[in-house]
């Protein structure tokens, strides 16, 4: 977790809730492994240093766009910049394993809002680099409610918003109502409540989703 000077220059921070991308660091299932290599190393003597990067579109901190489950959706490139900077609000999430529609029910999501869930996740799942399947995770009933709700974004703390079993209906709920999904926060250095929020994704043309860059700066 990093702070970093505010652009705007007024004295506040912005709260780097990214996680580092770094060789060997855990991704989902069957994702292309995170991979960076130095083809030209100064060290070596080399006239520069030159990195190879190869990792899949989901690794760490990242957006999904709606072609990653929907055929005819659009990619990454192509989404409103309306969905990932703006005023968001951190939700703590007491229940240890899913987001329950009476948890969410109690947080009152509002239409418009874009929602960041900070879960047990951030403290215990980035500590590793193996993948923990236990993870908790958006129910599908607590989805469908967001996308009744008509939520603008939402984004969780780790690699998937879904059930790791049942990925594809919750993901479908969200996406088929045009609800932004951020994956792969690290939310531990930050507590519940309003937030600016800037979330910049590789813009990779058609693609299914993209690495991202997320800020946080406190409101008020």
């Amino acid at each position: 977790m990093s702070r970093a000077s505010s652009p705007a220059g007024n004295g506040s921070s912005w709260i780097d809730v990214t996680v580092p991308v770094r060789p060997g660091m855990v991704s989902f299932p069957d994702n292309p492994p995170i991979e960076i290599v130095r083809v030209l190393d100064l060290a070596r003597g080399d006239p520069a240093t030159v990195s190879h990067l190869s990792l899949g579109v989901h690794s760490g901190t990242h957006v999904d766009a709606p072609v990653h489950f929907l055929a005819d959706g659009e990619g990454v490139d192509a989404l409103p910049s309306d969905r990932l900077i703006g005023e968001a609000r951190v939700l703590a999430i007491r229940d240890p394993r899913a987001i329950g529609v009476a948890e969410l029910r109690a947080l009152d999501p509002r239409e418009g809002e874009r929602l960041l869930f900070k879960t047990q996740n951030s403290e215990r799942c980035w500590r590793v680099d193996t993948f923990v399947p236990d993870y908790a995770y958006l129910s599908l009933e607590g989805a469908q409610l967001l996308a009744e709700r008509r939520v603008r974004t939402v984004g969780i703390d780790y690699l998937s918003i879904a059930e790791p079993d049942a990925p594809v209906a919750t993901h479908l709920a969200l996406l088929q109502a045009g609800v932004c999904v951020i994956e792969g926060l690290d939310l531990s250095a930050i507590q519940p409540g309003a937030y600016e929020m800037l979330c910049l994704p590789l813009r990779l043309a058609g693609a299914d989703g993209a690495p991202a860059r997320v800020l946080l700066r406190p409101r008020g």
